[in-house]
């Protein structure tokens, strides 16, 4: 059974009509009908589904009909989404990736596929559902491909949604309705599978796993790589480890130079030698050398991951610089740079054919040298990918942050989750129901939140105008704070107020209301009046103070609609509560 036939079945044996239920549950007309037509479906934790059950249930008590009750009702209704195979929440997610990434205009979109722009957007949250998810997802590709063909929006698309570039029109159709409807399981499993190794990672763990405490570099090298051409997949693995066996059991500690773009993952097939690999970076490390290393961050997401893992224990050493090559486009040739004090290895093959590739080894001076040289040109174009530091680099850290600090230019902030009031009421809630917070204290976290979404522009806004400045400590300041976007003479107030114990009051919408009631201000003061007469009324020294005591009770006491009067110690002094209880 479908929602809409759900529906329509309880409002027959109920004898309601669409006008009543809308009275009911506070949803309109149009929406109702939607809703039994089968045009819309609400999302099932939407707060339309429940306004719509809670209806129903209001609606069947008061009709006597007793054995509709709110579980059943709910679990009749929840039954006809799991009859539903499509994946709504998958198709939402990556309907959301696809607006965001390519800036697809809504309207333009809505227009093209005769939808309303607002429906659209609620699909894009998971707020609500198409009746139709075929229907609707083919209109979708349709006018994206329509849209999106010239060579540079094609080649975004084509990145977004994970596809060979030299893919035909009609296959990238097929792969962009794949991309909407699938859940990529893989990667999702391969990233919690990594984070879940990240969690569980212990240095100390891998040193011993590796024995790396208690591994022992010979002091007499008996070992001398020898000049050789290798060829295929399994020559340069081999090649690879004879780079590490020459350097290690040679006298040098220089600095090891790598450089590779080869493919991974037919490598990491053979676990014999990713053990060998790591264990010959162990050895390489132990002596003392330190590695700076060139990633490509051009890889597939499955070789970034692989890449990943078996990187961050070795970066936990504190003896890798890792960096990357910007803007570097290379569709035809993979290479291959290995560079010691003693040795190096080099080698190249056509992309996609490493199994046909030559590597070169060699341990002659003269080339070792042109390699060395080679690597450090390379790593003069290359970029610094991160600074590493372990506990014992702790001077070390502070130094680079201080150094850091003086340096103008835009900063970037990497945080686990996103500041609450970027964050919508929807994805808030459902985090804190995961985490197992009770339903009293979600309300209390969202209730004083408030237009998040226009607070988060201002702050990103701003925080803009001080980068750009220069300024480090925002000044006490008037006409400089007046400049911010969004901040008027209230919150000028309150941050001099707060931050600089100025004697002020601000006057918000709080402060206002509850000032006229109690007959502190005249009803038809402005803002800067009703300052003015709070100025004028309480000592100098306790304004910041009158002023939160006015917002807390304005806000949780003598709010907008319904105060609570009766359970007031100022009513007898409030013009309000004198004119409303005559009037009762």
């Amino acid at each position: 059974m479908k929602f809409n036939d759900a529906l329509n079945t309880y409002l027959e044996s109920l004898n309601c009509s669409s006008k009543k239920l809308s009275k009911e549950s506070g949803l309109s007309e149009p929406t109702i009908s939607r809703y039994r037509s089968g045009e819309r479906t609400p999302a099932k934790d939407s707060n339309q589904f429940k306004k719509l059950i809670n209806a129903i249930f209001n609606i069947a008590k008061e009709n006597g009909k007793n054995k509709y009750s709110l579980d059943k009702i709910t679990s009749d209704f929840v039954s006809t989404f799991e009859n539903d195979n499509f994946d709504y929440e998958t198709f939402s997610n990556n309907l959301n990736t696809l607006i965001t990434s390519l800036k697809i205009n809504m309207n333009d979109m809505a227009k093209y596929i005769v939808f309303d722009p607002s429906h659209i957007s609620r699909i894009r949250y998971g707020k609500s559902k198409p009746s139709n998810p075929i229907e609707f997802t083919n209109k979708i590709c349709s006018y994206i491909l329509f849209k999106y063909k010239s060579p540079d929006d094609l080649n975004s698309l084509i990145e977004i949604i994970g596809c060979d570039k030299d893919i035909t029109n009609e296959k990238i159709y097929d792969v962009l309705f794949t991309f909407l409807t699938s859940e990529k399981k893989i990667l999702k499993n391969q990233i919690s599978d990594f984070l879940h190794n990240l969690d569980t990672f212990n240095l100390d763990d891998y040193i011993k796993v590796i024995k790396f405490d208690k591994l022992k570099v010979p002091n007499i090298p008996f070992y001398k790589g020898k000049t050789k051409h290798y060829y295929g997949i399994e020559e340069m693995k081999e090649g690879e480890l004879n780079f590490f066996k020459s350097t290690v059991l040679s006298k040098s500690k220089e600095d090891i130079f790598m450089c590779s773009d080869m493919p991974m993952e037919d490598m990491a097939k053979d676990t014999d030698f990713g053990k060998k690999w790591m264990f010959a970076i162990a050895m390489c490390l132990k002596k003392g050398h330190h590695l700076n290393i060139i990633h490509n961050l051009d890889r597939p997401f499955n070789e970034m991951m692989l890449g990943l893992e078996s990187w961050i224990p070795i970066y936990m050493t504190g003896q890798i610089s890792p960096y990357y090559l910007n803007s570097v486009k290379n569709n035809v040739y993979n290479h291959l740079n290995y560079v010691s004090g003693v040795t190096a290895l080099t080698g190249e093959c056509i992309k996609g054919y490493h199994n046909k590739g030559m590597y070169y080894l060699s341990t002659n001076k003269n080339e070792v040298k042109y390699y060395k040289e080679k690597c450090d040109l390379l790593l003069k174009k290359a970029k610094p990918l991160m600074e590493i530091y372990r506990e014992n680099n702790q001077n070390e850290y502070e130094l680079f942050l201080k150094n850091d600090e003086n340096i103008n230019g835009n900063r970037k902030r990497f945080l686990s989750s996103l500041p609450i009031f970027t964050i919508t009421d929807e994805l808030l809630k459902k985090i804190l129901k995961r985490n197992k917070v009770s339903k009293l204290d979600i309300e209390k976290i969202i209730k004083p939140i408030g237009t998040y979404k226009k607070k988060a522009v201002f702050i990103k806004e701003i925080a803009t105008k001080l980068i750009n400045d220069n300024i480090k400590v925002i000044p006490n300041d008037r006409e400089y704070l007046s400049s911010f976007p969004g901040v008027g003479r209230k919150t000028i107030n309150v941050f001099l107020s707060v931050i600089y114990n100025e004697p002020l009051v601000a006057v918000d919408t709080h402060v206002n209301r509850v000032s006229k009631r109690l007959d502190l201000a005249d009803e038809d003061d402005n803002v800067l009046e009703v300052e003015n007469k709070l100025n004028y009324l309480f000592p100098k020294d306790s304004l910041s103070k009158i002023h939160h005591q006015l917002v807390f009770f304005g806000r949780y006491k003598c709010k907008s609609i319904n105060p609570l009067c009766d359970d007031c110690k100022l009513k007898d002094i409030c013009k309000y509560y004198s004119m409303h209880s005559k009037s009762k």
